[in-house]
């Protein structure tokens, strides 16, 4: 597999050299050299098989020779134990359940892949994965490589701006998981993991790596979960089917994107933000002028200058699709409100992330569509706003309730590049 830097063509690399650089000259993205398209046939088969089988078929067809495809197999079946069930909310919507695995998110399938894909390609190389989270990343990136042979993790996240629990479910673990408190927003820590991949010295000694979702195989793993759920769909369902994307830093939609490139059935798609809407004002205006960062309740989504947006305006070029295709639209911290209220009334419990992409899917869903919005988080990890918007209890799941208690092991500090590199080169070896 072939990849190209978006910001210097120029820059081709090799699928493992994509893994283990993260980024390319200029802070560019990787992105694939080729788009492989499916058959219809070849869909029809593929919605047939198991998820696990299906999502190594999928992976190979981008990744081609590098990784045998028996290896490719057992590495996909270590990453997805777990299920990502369709739930049905109502005749003409459903929800795909995507925290189901260990740290109850979306990014448990893209952090998972990504350790046994670095694995798999770094042997005995020393590693140090260095990660900014706007809440659900760390704890995926975290419980994925924790315990992991010459891997460490480094893994920055806004102070104050995250849920508790999702907090404690990646800041209490130690080892080679370190947890770094950043007085600032996400973009904030963002710019200094972008900094310190600018920093030639530092790659060097340390052998820089991102798990972010600009990290390809992250990407490339949550491909897998929008094949399984039109797989879970009846046939008449998937005909007319719009997928509605909770979207902070834009990796699930480009992924979901390239599902679509792939040729599986999706009519479009709807890009679900909350007030940091710099995308839905961009396509609506034709501008692009990101704003402060705010806090919202649905605070992964908190991110103004998406890092995968790139690569979203990459493959509509290279497919020859129009952006104006592209459904959007900007959720406030009331009608988010609204909404969990809404769909507690119907009988599902949901975070202010799926509330969100429901809100938008529900506003424009047309008659004889088919909707799907995806539950990017368990309830659970937001269980003190969501207690507090619904005014009724919540139960702790026993991956949530095993580290409720738990000291914190996070350094506080400034968002200061000086400091975080100083910090980095002081690691214990």
């Amino acid at each position: 597999m072939k990849l190209y830097n978006l910001k210097d063509h120029n820059e081709q690399v090799s699928f493992a050299q994509a893994i283990k650089q993260g980024l390319g000259k200029k802070q560019g993205l990787f992105f694939p050299l080729e788009l492989p398209e499916f058959e219809l046939t070849e869909i029809d088969h593929l919605l047939e098989l198991d998820f696990v089988t299906r999502s190594a078929r999928i992976l190979s067809t981008f990744i081609g020779d590098e990784i045998p495809e028996e290896t490719l197999l057992k590495r996909v079946k270590a990453a997805f134990e777990f299920p990502a069930p369709v739930v049905k909310v109502e005749d003409d919507i459903s929800t795909l359940e995507l925290f189901h695995g260990p740290t109850l998110a979306f990014k448990d399938f893209g952090g998972r892949f990504m350790a046994q894909m670095l694995t798999e390609v770094s042997g005995d190389e020393p590693v140090t994965i260095l990660t900014a989270t706007s809440g659900d990343t760390g704890a995926a990136v975290a419980h994925a490589f924790y315990g992991l042979k010459n891997v460490r993790v480094v893994i920055l996240y806004p102070r104050g701006k995250i849920s508790p629990l999702q907090e404690k479910l990646f800041c209490t673990l130690g080892g080679n998981i370190h947890t770094v408190a950043i007085d600032g927003d996400f973009d904030a820590c963002q710019a200094l993991v972008k900094q310190s991949f600018d920093d030639e010295e530092l790659k060097r000694e340390l052998s820089l790596n991102s798990a972010n979702s600009i990290n390809i195989s992250r990407l490339l793993a949550q491909i897998c979960y929008y094949f399984e759920a039109v797989a879970q769909l009846p046939q008449h369902d998937r005909n007319q089917l719009v997928v509605s994307v909770p979207s902070g830093n834009f990796g699930d939609l480009t992924a979901g994107l390239l599902a679509k490139s792939l040729g599986l059935p999706i009519k479009r798609f709807i890009a679900a933000t909350n007030a940091n809407d710099t995308v839905p004002r961009y396509l609506a205006q034709g501008q692009w002028l990101p704003s402060a960062t705010v806090a919202t309740l649905s605070n992964a989504m908190d991110v103004s200058q998406p890092n995968n947006w790139p690569r979203v305006e990459e493959l509509f070029r290279r497919k020859i699709w129009q952006l104006k295709e592209l459904g959007f639209g900007a959720v406030s911290d009331e009608t988010t409100k609204e909404t969990m209220h809404e769909l507690a009334a119907k009988g599902y419990i949901s975070e202010p992330h799926a509330a969100i992409a429901y809100r938008l899917l529900r506003d424009q869903l047309k008659e004889g569509e088919f909707g799907l919005f995806l539950g990017t988080a368990h309830p659970a990890k937001f269980k003190e706003s969501v207690e507090e918007i619904l005014g009724q209890p919540l139960v702790l799941p026993n991956e949530l309730a095993v580290r409720a208690n738990l000291p914190l092991l996070s350094h506080n500090m400034g968002a200061d590049f000086a400091g975080l590199r100083s910090f980095l080169l002081g690691l214990p070896k």
